[in-house]
């Protein structure tokens, strides 16, 4: 993402069935419906039998490493030190901050930071780069481990690297269970004070979830908002994702995970973007909005916060092609 931005940003043509049947490429469908689908949430729009996607380079072997620190370890001086810096680190380091409540000393809760990494080469390179740019987290050689790139997905989503790579293609390989995300964006960093309040907040409640601090800067911070509809980009220190998962059925287990992470979120609302309170399409989330009436009115309650500037014009392509509104859900661009 830092290095080469989205998947949205490097497409380069796609295949969509759309409202009347027809089966379009990107020359035949138009620039306007091509831009639309690339972040936009082409389900309005389609249906994509496949992406065509300019391929990046990279290393024979990238570098990973996941750092815990909790508050006894000084997590909050780092965690704040890392909102400052993130956003600014060499393009081909990327440095997310998963936050959660964990095992303090003498029984109690803390708050652990796990700074969790991929870098594209090699631990001699990362190293005193790491040196360089974040000299207070003490990363020292043997954090590290060398992977190759695809290896570094299951790294990333908390998986032994080693694993078969035919696990990727496998649906049955993900862990069942329900789960509830929400997303927020930061522009400005939040204080050391303030962060401390957010701690208490999690330590304090019930099933507060997660909280998975992704870095922005580099290329997405090149691109410009109106280049795709994803429209968050130059001047984003990181997107915030708040996710719950549990595995026990029944109305109570939801609510007490649904109104843990719902506490999270409503604290955070002084410290993120406002005027919309923006949010991450692919977090999707019912809860900023849905579509009942199926008015542009409704729709654009939920539809600013997650493509701002961007949302008038995607609901004229879609008025376009899909007038009738034959792809619809509860969030889904109503034609205009």
């Amino acid at each position: 993402m830092r290095k080469f931005g989205l998947s949205s940003d490097n497409v380069v043509d796609a295949i969509v069935v759309t409202a009347n049947g027809g089966i379009v490429d990107r020359q035949s469908m138009g620039e306007d419906l091509f831009w639309a689908i690339r972040g936009g949430g082409a389900a309005s729009f389609g249906v994509v039998l496949e992406w065509k996607i300019k391929l990046a380079p990279v290393p024979p072997k990238v570098t990973v490493f996941t750092i815990p620190r909790t508050l006894e370890q000084k997590a909050t001086k780092l965690v704040h030190r890392w909102q400052a810096i993130a956003s600014k680190f060499h393009k081909d380091l990327f440095i997310r901050v998963i936050l959660f409540v964990g095992k303090g000393s003498n029984d109690g809760k803390t708050i652990q930071a796990n700074f969790n990494a991929l870098f594209l080469g090699t631990i001699d390179q990362l190293v005193p780069l790491m040196k360089k740019s974040f000299p207070e987290l003490g990363l020292k050689p043997e954090d590290c481990k060398e992977i190759n790139w695809i290896q570094s997905l299951f790294y990333i989503n908390g998986e032994n690297p080693g694993q078969p790579l035919e696990l990727l293609l496998d649906r049955n390989h993900v862990q069942k269970g329900f789960f509830k995300a929400k997303s927020d964006f930061v522009t400005k960093p939040i204080s050391e004070k303030h962060l401390a309040a957010i701690w208490k907040v999690m330590q304090d409640g019930e099933a507060p979830g997660i909280m998975i601090w992704d870095p922005y800067g580099g290329k997405m911070a090149e691109i410009s908002e109106d280049f795709t509809p994803f429209p968050h980009r130059a001047g984003v220190l990181y997107n915030i994702q708040y996710f719950t998962k549990w595995f026990e059925g029944g109305a109570l287990a939801e609510k007490k995970h649904l109104e843990g992470i719902n506490r999270v979120y409503n604290f955070m609302a002084p410290f993120v973007t406002k005027n919309p309170r923006t949010a991450y399409i692919n977090y999707r989330d019912l809860d900023i909005g849905r579509n009942i009436k199926g008015t542009l009115e409704e729709a654009k309650v939920w539809g600013e916060k997650y493509f701002k500037g961007n949302f008038e014009r995607l609901a004229k392509i879609k008025g376009k092609v899909d007038y009738e509104n034959f792809f619809k859900s509860e969030q889904n661009l109503v034609p205009t």
